[in-house]
C-alpha cells in the first residue's frame, strides 16, 4: 500500500518536471508525516477536552448537571457554626449519619424521603426537592453535612417559614438546641414549643 502511494508520487513529480501536469499543492490536505499527524491529534483531543470542560462549567453554572468532585470544600463545623456547642454539632453530627444510608457523606434526595418519614413528616416530591434546593449551596441537588448544619442554623435564626420542609425536620428532630447562652437558640425554642402546642389535640377544655 505504502509502495504504491510513492510510485503515485514519484510519477506525478515526473509529469511536473516535464510539464505534462501542472503543479498542485500535494502536502497541504494530505496526511503529512507521522510526527506532524500525531502533532494534529494532540492539538484537536486538547480542543475537545477544553470544550467539555467549558460546557461542563456552563452546565453547572446553570444549575444542570453535577460536578466531578462536588464540594471537596473543607469545613470545621466546630469554627463556622460557633452559635451551636460541640454537643449539639454531635448529635446534628450523628442524625445526619444515621440517614445516610449510601455512606458517602451526602443525603441525597431518596435518603431524606426516609428520613422525613420516619421523622412522621411525609413530603411530596416537588416538597423534598425544595428542602434541598434551600440549602444546597454548591447545587449537587444533595445535603453535605454542613448544608444540614444550615438547616439548623436558619430554624434557630428563624428564617425557614413556619410550614416548610426544613422547618418541619428542624423542629421534630430530637436536636435539643435550646442550651442557654446559644445564639439564636431561644427563637428556635419558642418556635418548637409553639409547634408541639400546635399539633397537641385540644379537646380538652376546663
Amino acid at each position: 500500500m505504502a509502495s504504491d502511494e510513492l510510485s503515485q508520487k514519484l510519477g506525478r513529480r515526473l509529469l511536473i518536471e516535464e510539464g505534462a501536469e501542472a503543479p498542485v499543492a500535494v502536502d497541504v490536505d494530505e496526511p503529512g508525516p507521522q510526527g506532524e499527524s500525531e502533532e494534529k491529534e494532540s492539538a484537536a483531543n486538547a480542543d475537545s477536552e477544553l470544550g467539555a470542560k467549558l460546557a461542563r462549567r456552563g452546565a453547572l453554572n446553570e444549575g444542570v448537571g453535577e460536578p466531578c468532585q462536588p464540594s471537596l470544600k473543607v469545613c470545621n463545623p466546630y469554627t463556622e457554626f460557633k452559635e451551636f456547642s460541640r454537643k449539639q454539632i454531635k448529635d446534628m453530627e450523628k442524625m445526619f449519619k444515621m440517614y445516610d444510608a449510601g455512606k458517602d457523606n451526602f443525603i441525597d434526595l431518596m435518603e431524606l424521603k426516609l428520613m422525613m418519614e420516619k421523622l412522621g413528616a411525609p413530603q411530596t416530591h416537588l416538597g423534598l426537592k425544595n428542602m434541598i434546593k434551600e440549602v444546597d449551596e454548591d447545587l449537587d441537588n444533595k445535603l453535605n453535612f454542613r448544608e444540614f448544619l444550615l438547616i439548623f442554623r436558619k430554624a434557630a435564626a428563624g428564617e425557614l417559614a413556619e410550614d416548610s420542609g426544613l422547618c418541619v425536620l428542624a423542629r421534630l428532630s430530637e436536636i435539643d438546641v435550646s442550651t442557654e447562652g446559644v445564639k439564636g437558640a431561644k427563637t428556635f425554642f419558642e418556635a418548637k414549643v409553639c409547634f408541639l402546642s400546635h399539633t397537641r389535640p385540644q379537646s380538652h377544655t376546663d
